[in-house]
Parts: C-alpha cells; structure tokens; sequence
C-alpha cells in the first residue's frame, strides 16, 4: 500500500520495541509492536507504548485547542510479527512475581497496562479515532489490547482467545468492559470462562471484529475503512463520542479489576503455576499447538 509515510513526530524519542510512522496524507500513525522474545507485553514494550500514546494525546491535544483540529486523526495498532498480534500478558514474569508474593510487582505491571488501554479506549478524549488491526492470533492481554481500540479489523486467519481461565486466572486488564461494550453480559462470560480459541470470522459474525478482512489484505483494510470513517468524520466523531457516554469505562473501574486480577494471581496454587509455565512455552514457540493441549489435558484431569 503506498503512502506518505514519514518518522513522526519527533518528541516520541527512542522506542526500543515498537516502531512508529506516520501516514500524512491520511493523517494515520502506524504503531507496530515489535517485543523482543517472547511475543508478549514485556514491560518494556508497555513502556513503550504508554510513552507513544502519552505524547499522541498531548500532542493532538495541544493543536486541538490551538487550532480546533488533530493532526493524528487515526491510530492504528498492530504487530511487526507475521502470525502472532499479542499472546498477551509476559506469564514468565507473571509467574515469578506469584511466586514472590509480589503484589506490588504486579499492581506496577497492571498500571503499565491500563496506562494505554484507557487512553486507546476513550480515543484520548479527543476526536480521533483508534483502529486495532490483527493479523495473527491475539490470546489473553493481546486479545484485551486489540478490544480497548474503537474498532478492531481482523484477517481471517486471526484468532482470538482468553486462555487465563484455564490456570484459574481471569483477563483482568479491561477485556470484560470492552467485552460488555460489544456483546450481552451472558456471552461475556462464556467467552472469559470458555477458555475456547475464536477464529476471527466467528467473532465478526458476533459484532466484536468490525471489519473481517482476507489474509494478506489488512493494510488495505484498514485505508478502506478510513477513506468511508472520513467521509463523515464529524458525524463519526460525533456518534463516537455518544457510545463512549453509552458505555463509558472510566479508569478508576479499570483499576478495580485490575486490584481483583492482582488479588486473584496471589491465590493461585502449584498446579495453576504448572499450567501457566506451558502456556509460557507457548509463547516462546509462538504456536497455539500448546493450547489445544492444554485442553486436552485439563478434559481428562
């Protein structure tokens, strides 16, 4: 897809592990999440992004009331990975920080993480619009991390899943709201409790994947949806800002959740932890093979 791409802006600074570029033409900032190891939020990829993000909202904020308009009116998540968008939270550190007893090692993590949600969730306040684009299996935190967006576009052979249940942990970094803003209560829990891998085109047939998207064409799927989304982009922003009143998520409920999280990690027990240490090898292989095992294994006792 050619485009105007140029580095941008240059207050964002150094970046380990994601990569930034703007799209002028199209006003779109491409944020391209590139973890080193595993194919997770390591803390220092939430830094990244929490630094990214924070200097989007100043700086769309402060043209905003200079001038009345963003000069970044989309932004687009998605990762440098070719198959895997986010297999979610770092479970290697997760399991470390149990084991420790370190809850304050966990609040800290969990913070690093709402710190983006929520600006990504409210369009930080301002009106812009934020676009998650899934090109590979999203699992866990990666699944959370692609539904804080306002719209999720997803190719087909993307897969989505919230495998926490299955170490008697729950999604605690947003995925029930953002669930809840999409989808009745009922099938918010099946999908938190059923620890069941969805293919994209089921969760479209669902409503929470906006635009589904054919393997290989997510690029240009995203620019189609922007060429209509601007069309009446006042009317957009409009109707945007509406369903954020609708179903609004404040950070302070976010947070709550993230304290249960937190709570709920402390309490797990040996045989959770040997469960969390596969899907830890999961990760590291990037293959979602361990998963089905896990399945497997947890069926037959």
């Amino acid at each position: 897809m050619t485009a105007n791409v140029v580095q941008f802006p240059p207050v964002f600074g150094s970046l380990e592990q994601l990569r930034v570029r703007f799209d002028e033409s199209r006003k779109v900032l491409w944020t391209v999440m590139k973890p080193q190891g595993r194919a997770c939020f390591n803390e220092d990829l939430l830094r990244d992004l929490r630094k990214c993000y924070s200097n989007v909202e100043e700086y769309n904020r402060k043209h905003f009331q200079e001038k009345g308009s963003c000069p970044i009116l989309y932004t687009v998540l998605c990762s440098g990975h070719p198959t895997v968008y986010s297999y979610g939270g770092d479970i290697h550190l997760f399991k470390k920080m149990i084991l420790e007893k370190d809850g304050k090692g966990l609040r800290n993590y969990a913070q690093l993480c709402l710190d983006t949600v929520y600006r990504l969730s409210v369009n930080c306040n301002l009106p812009m619009t934020t676009i998650s684009l899934v090109q590979g299996e999203a699992l866990g935190g990666g699944f959370e991390g692609a539904l804080c967006c306002s719209y999720i576009i997803a190719e087909r052979r993307s897969r989505f899943g919230l495998p926490e249940i299955l170490f008697n942990l729950f999604p605690g970094m947003g995925a029930y709201h953002f669930l809840a803003r999409r989808l009745v209560l009922k099938k918010v829990e099946e999908l938190m409790t059923s620890g069941t891998i969805y293919s994209a085109a089921d969760l479209y047939e669902l409503g929470v994947v906006d635009v589904l998207a054919e393997d290989g064409g997510g690029e240009k799927a995203v620019y189609d949806f922007i060429q209509d989304h601007h069309r009446r982009i006042k009317a957009r922003h409009g109707i945007d800002a509406v369903r954020q009143d609708y179903s609004r998520v404040t950070k302070a409920v976010l947070e709550r959740a993230a304290d249960i999280w937190v709570d709920t990690a402390l309490k797990l027990d040996p045989s959770d932890i040997k469960i969390m240490d596969r899907l830890v090898r999961a990760q590291t292989t990037k293959s979602s093979e361990t998963h089905r095992e896990l399945r497997a294994d947890e069926a037959g006792g």
